[in-house]
């Protein structure tokens, strides 16, 4: 669409989070206009599915604490298919190489590790999570790269009082379509410009100019949904500068974690709905064996 060049609010990122709030203004009958840097809607979600065996979601895919989600109510509304079935993760694993009476070792010495932290989430000072690991476990190695997973980096730097503070209720369910067409489509009748970068946002006047690659536009606010690393990268300029914001920022980087997925020729020779660890005495990768059925490995990298 055309560039507005004056709005009521410039929602600026178009991932879960801008989407989410350009609706709700939107609702609420306000002027807003949707800025994304990318030519498509959605940030970390992100659903590949033309030319593949399946919806492949290269980013998230799961819907964490489904019955508290507000993307399931949205999904359903949208006409999305739910797979409400246990994660292959969450159930016990048949794995070459980790015998039951490991893993049932493995479960102990995991839950006792969380129990630890659990514990201590409101202790004073704040803590690293690996302070709360068993000193000489042989089961350290698949703690961490679980733990990867899901915080995208090693328990040293993982704070025991904010990981305390994550609501996991242990139910998990998938977008059938994918996560990442779920948040498109959520977002496709909202007014947004793609392929416009913002490179700096002018808050010193009664009105906030956005300057971006295809020109100006001003607002009554700007709300700013970046990943924190695109914001302590100093990618805009704040006029005037909002050193603290970023420098909080800064010290919230964002976690790592990598997909990779292979496609079965012969996918019957494979079970469905397995998940496979790589190793259990070292760090390790994730591997999820024809979710759902389909004739792919989805491997995750922490």
């Amino acid at each position: 669409m055309a560039l507005k060049s004056e709005v009521d609010v410039t929602v600026i990122g178009a991932g879960a989070a801008g989407v989410a709030a350009a609706h709700e203004l939107a609702a609420a009958r306000l002027d807003v206009l949707l800025v994304e840097a990318r030519d498509r809607i959605g940030g970390r979600a992100w659903t590949l599915s033309e030319g593949q065996p399946c919806p492949l979601d290269l980013g998230c895919g799961w819907l964490h604490s489904a019955e508290l989600n507000p993307w399931v109510r949205i999904a359903q509304d949208l006409g999305f298919t739910i797979d409400k079935a246990t994660p292959p993760w969450a159930r016990q694993m048949r794995n070459i190489g980790f015998p039951p009476a490991d893993y049932a070792d493995f479960s102990r010495a995991s839950s006792a590790f969380w129990d630890r932290l659990e514990e201590s989430k409101d202790q004073e000072p704040d803590r690293p999570a690996s302070d709360f690991l068993e000193a000489g476990s042989r089961w350290i190695p698949l703690i961490e790269s679980i733990s990867s997973y899901y915080n995208g980096t090693s328990l040293e730097r993982v704070s025991t009082r904010d990981i305390g503070r994550y609501i996991d209720t242990g139910v998990n369910w998938r977008v059938v379509e994918g996560y990442g067409t779920l948040i498109a489509a959520y977002g496709a009748d909202l007014p947004i410009t793609l392929d416009t970068i913002v490179h700096t946002i002018d808050h010193s006047g009664p009105r906030v100019k956005i300057g971006t690659s295809r020109g100006t536009i001003k607002a009554r606010a700007a709300i700013i949904t970046l990943p924190t690393d695109v914001l302590a990268s100093g990618a805009i300029a704040f006029r005037p500068g909002l050193d603290d914001k970023l420098n909080a920022a800064a010290n919230l980087p964002l976690g790592l974690a990598d997909k990779l997925f292979f496609r079965l020729e012969r996918p019957d020779d494979f079970p469905a709905s397995e998940h496979l660890f790589g190793a259990i005495d070292q760090l390790t990768a994730s591997y999820a064996i024809r979710p759902r059925g389909w004739p792919i490995i989805e491997c995750y990298f922490g």
